[in-house]
Order: C-alpha cells, then sequence, then structure tokens
C-alpha cells in the first residue's frame, strides 16, 4: 500500500506517537518489515519536544522509555525545571511517578510536556495502557494542565503538514484511533479515515464527537479509495 502510495506521486508522511524508541530505531524496524521507508517520513513527538525545550529554555526531567533517551542528548537535563512524559513501559513504576510528581509540586509553575495522550495501545499479547493514563494522574495530583506535543495536538499535525509541504485540505489522514488519529487530523483541518484494524473498536462508531469522513476495512482498501480520486 505505502509502494502504491509513493508510485502515484502522493507525498507520504508517518505521524506516529511512538515514544519507545529513537526515530532512527523505529525506522529501522519498518525497514527489516520491509516497508522503504526514511527517517525523514517520519512526524514523531521526541523531536517536537526537543524543538520546544530549546525555543523555551527549559530543562527536563524525563519519564521516558530508556530506548527514547538518546533523543534528548543535546538537551539540558541538569536542575530540571519541567517534566517530560513518554511512554516509559516499565519505567512507569510508583517511584518514577512519585519523583516526577514531586518535581511538579515543588515548581512554582509546574511544567508537564506530555509526548501524546493516548488511552491505550494494542501490540500482540493485547491492549496496553498509554501514556495519557498517566499523565492524566499527574495534571490531577499536581493541578497542571499538560501540554500534550503527539497526537492529537494541532500543533503536531502542522509540523507533518509542513513537512510534506501541502495544506490541510489537501490531506487525508489515515489511523486506527478515533481520537488522536480521525479527531487531531480534522481538527486541523484535515480529511481523515479510521481502519477497523488496529486498536479500533466497533463502539468508536459511536463516538459522541468525532466522525470520520469515511471508515475502511484495512489501509489497502484506503487507498484504493484515494487513489481513484486522482
Amino acid at each position: 500500500s505505502l509502494h502504491r502510495i509513493k508510485a502515484s506521486g502522493l507525498k507520504l508522511q508517518l505521524c506516529t506517537n511512538e515514544t519507545q524508541a529513537t526515530r532512527e530505531n523505529f525506522v529501522r524496524k519498518l525497514r527489516a518489515l520491509g516497508f522503504d521507508i526514511s527517517v525523514a517520513e517520519v512526524t514523531a513527538p521526541a523531536p517536537a519536544a526537543c524543538h520546544l525545550l530549546k525555543e523555551r529554555g527549559l530543562r527536563p526531567h524525563l519519564l521516558v522509555h530508556d530506548d527514547l533517551v538518546p533523543e534528548f542528548a543535546e538537551i539540558d537535563k541538569t536542575n530540571p525545571n519541567c517534566v517530560v512524559l513518554g511512554d516509559a513501559a516499565e519505567n512507569f513504576t510508583y517511584a518514577n511517578l512519585n519523583e516526577a510528581f514531586r518535581l511538579l509540586i515543588g515548581m512554582e509553575k509546574p511544567v508537564l510536556i506530555s509526548l501524546g495522550k493516548g488511552r491505550y495501545y494494542k501490540e500482540t499479547d493485547g491492549l496496553k495502557l498509554d501514556v495519557g493514563a498517566y499523565m492524566k494522574a499527574l495534571e490531577y495530583a499536581c493541578d497542571v494542565q499538560a501540554e500534550v506535543v503527539g497526537k492529537p495536538a494541532k500543533r503536531f499535525f502542522e509540523s507533518a503538514l509542513a513537512e510534506l509541504g501541502v495544506p490541510p485540505e489537501q490531506a487525508i489522514m489515515i489511523g486506527d484511533d478515533i481520537v488522536s488519529d480521525v479527531g487531531g487530523a480534522q481538527q486541523c483541518g484535515m480529511r481523515a479515515l479510521q481502519v477497523r484494524t488496529g486498536k479500533y473498536r466497533p463502539s468508536d462508531e459511536n463516538h459522541p464527537l468525532v466522525k470520520p469522513d469515511a471508515y475502511v476495512n484495512n489501509l489497502a482498501e484506503a487507498v484504493d479509495i484515494i487513489l481513484q480520486q486522482l
């Protein structure tokens, strides 16, 4: 399907909330599976967060997956004045969450940056809690509003559109998450298709706020529809 998109002359950008690996490792895994993808074709939360940190002179305490830490190699992390939260997986221990809580609660103006706010995601062994659940816990405990730099944040989709060099009305998002993929893209002015695969659940079709422009059974069907419009 990705090959057909590229062969048609359409521009392609993968928008991922992957925060358990660097973009380089993420792309390496995809290429090993046979996908012809480059790092430049991936928009991910960590690089966007690094840009924000440098822009505002913030020094983060990182509560992220060990494999993501290299993305923050050039960021000053001494004497933290904010917390950056990612999908830390096994690092989401009580001790680590409590350390992040203590740092935030001790700040005059606490800053919590979250690399996404997904509720859950799907792996081969089933559904797993995503970063959003832990973000909400820290928001509640510290009476702070997190700044989200991954999907569904408008700034994240605008970054992907900038890399593509196209206006939102000329872009279509294809995703399995009714809120992060479909809702986020539509909020940015894009059209969005939801695939009935991955983390899709039948209840998504009755979502009170988000209605995809169309449902498709899989990515191949989505590509068929898009290419028929050319």
